[in-house]
Order: C-alpha cells, then sequence, then structure tokens
C-alpha cells in the first residue's frame, strides 16, 4: 500500500466519528488521529489506524480531512509545525469540513508550503444526526483536479456534493445556509410561544405546523424534537454562537446588514448565559417562553 491510497482523518469528534465511518465501510484503510481518546478507539475499533498524531497522519496519508470545532483548531492542525502542510508529502491533498472564517481558509490557501499539495474547502452541512446517516452534503471549493481526485471518498461519508469554485466559495455557502437555518430557529421559538401564549395545544400545533406548506425536512426533524422537549444536541448553542459570529464578520467584512441575524446571535448568547451552551440551539424556545412567562408544557 502507498501513502496515495491512504486516507488520513483528523478529529473524531461527533461529526468525525461517523463520516471516517463511512469511509472505513467504503473500504478505504484510513489513519486517524484526534484529541479525543474516545472517538479515536471507536474508528480504530471500525478499523482504523492510529497515527501518533498529526505530523504522522501528513506524512502518511494522500489524502487528508480535517473535521474540528474552530479556527483555531484548525489553525494548529493545517498549519501548525507538528499540522498537515509541514509534514505532508508533495501531492498531498487536504480537504478541510469545518466551519470556520473565511479568512483563516484564504491564509491556508496562501500558505507557502501548500505550494507541492493541494487544499480544498469542503465545509458539511448537516448535523449529527445527519452525519450518522451519511446524509450530510459537501460543500466544495478548491483546484478541481484535486476535487476530482477526493471526490469518491467524499461520497463515502455524504448524500449529496456541490462544487462551487476555486477559491473560498464553499466556506461562505455554508455560512449562507447557516444564516437561514438558525434565523429559522428563533422564528420557530418565538412563533410557537406565541401560540401557546394563545392556548393552543403543544402537540397539536407541532402536528399542524408538520403539515403545513412550511413544512421541511429540516423543520420536521425540530419539531419531532420538540414534541418531547428533546434538546439533545445536534449542534450545541456554543457552536453555533462561534457560526453566528462568523456569519457576522463575512457580513460586515463585505458591508452587508444582516439584523435578523445579529438579533438572532443576542438570543444565542442569551441561550448560552443563561446555561444551555451545551443544549441543542433549538432551546431557544425556552428562553422565548421565561420572557412570555410560560412553564414548560405538558407533552403528549
Amino acid at each position: 500500500m502507498t501513502r496515495r491510497d491512504l486516507v488520513g482523518w483528523i478529529g473524531a469528534g461527533r461529526m468525525g466519528v461517523p463520516m471516517a465511518g463511512f469511509i472505513l465501510a467504503a473500504g478505504y484503510p484510513v489513519v486517524v488521529w484526534s484529541r479525543s481518546p474516545a472517538g479515536r478507539a471507536r474508528l480504530v475499533q471500525r478499523g482504523a489506524r492510529e497515527a501518533s498524531g498529526t505530523a504522522e497522519c501528513a506524512r502518511a496519508a494522500g489524502l487528508v480531512f480535517t473535521c474540528v470545532p474552530d479556527d483555531g483548531a484548525l489553525r494548529e492542525v493545517a498549519l501548525g509545525p507538528d499540522g498537515v502542510l509541514a509534514n505532508a508529502g508533495p501531492g498531498t491533498i487536504l480537504a478541510d469540513t469545518s466551519t470556520v472564517s473565511v479568512e483563516l481558509s484564504a491564509e491556508i490557501a496562501r500558505d507557502p508550503s501548500l505550494r507541492e499539495s493541494a487544499y480544498l474547502r469542503a465545509p458539511i452541512s448537516g448535523n449529527a444526526a445527519s452525519a450518522q446517516l451519511g446524509q450530510v452534503t459537501a460543500l466544495v471549493s478548491g483546484p478541481e483536479a484535486a476535487w476530482n481526485e477526493a471526490r469518491p471518498v467524499v461520497e463515502a461519508f455524504s448524500s449529496a456534493q456541490v462544487y462551487l469554485g476555486t477559491g473560498e466559495e464553499a466556506r461562505v455557502m455554508k455560512l449562507v445556509i447557516n444564516a437561514v437555518v438558525v434565523s429559522t430557529a428563533t422564528v420557530l421559538a418565538e412563533a410557537l410561544t406565541l401560540g401557546r401564549k394563545a392556548g393552543l395545544d403543544w402537540g397539536s400545533m407541532l402536528d399542524t405546523l408538520g403539515e403545513s406548506t412550511i413544512a421541511s425536512p429540516f423543520l420536521r426533524a425540530k419539531l419531532g424534537r420538540l414534541e418531547h422537549r428533546d434538546f439533545t444536541p445536534t449542534m450545541t448553542a456554543r457552536l453555533i454562537l462561534k457560526d453566528l459570529d462568523l456569519i457576522l464578520a463575512t457580513a460586515g467584512a463585505g458591508g452587508v446588514p444582516m439584523p435578523v441575524t445579529a438579533v438572532t446571535r443576542e438570543l444565542i448568547q442569551a441561550l448560552v448565559d443563561e446555561g444551555y451552551a451545551e443544549e441543542d440551539y433549538m432551546a431557544l424556545v425556552k428562553v422565548s417562553e421565561r420572557q412570555s412567562g410560560l412553564a414548560n408544557p405538558i407533552v403528549r
């Protein structure tokens, strides 16, 4: 086996473990590294080889995926002295699946050590639940030749792939999607509180929304969890707050007013401040209900 046959995977959290698991299930050999011993162990149990760190992943594999939570983590694993670019062999493809800033992504693309490698921006649209099912969408930009080479592996863990261009297009598209998602969640929380305050039955209200013209896969998934007040995170309030900061920073740099998103960011901050940082961001309904003087409903 040559290094071109081996896939490197860095980051074994709620998203990384299932996505890398699908790569293994498709028959690709994988070498894995993560700060999470439990995450590494789950992938090793599925047949991955454990690396000693990011440097070994970069030296061993011809295609290296990173799946990390924020700019700081990606800077370390991509640009640090033990990171991918400092240790990659000629022709290595770095494909980052994280949600990070356009600025950091562009900095990686400009790094001199990238000369003999290729860099794909491949953020994922989806959450931990859809990742478990292999139903995420890969948003991709970067060199088209590198994308053509990496695509069969990406197809192993995603249900759709969208190639958007040669630069930072995928980074911006991910922020566009997340702006719609979290703003929709904010409106949903407020609307449900309005209905409760007016005396509508909680379950009947959720059922009706699910059968209405506004129903969508996203909405139905949220309604199903809301029925039982299940705020197990698909995306935590803490992480969505990070995404909102990225969205507003990008909007500010481009001179784009986003007043609705700015208000949504304040509401998510309130959710975090009230102790719900590690719950699903749809726990926004709790903030809306509290502000309206409502207690938790009795659910079916």
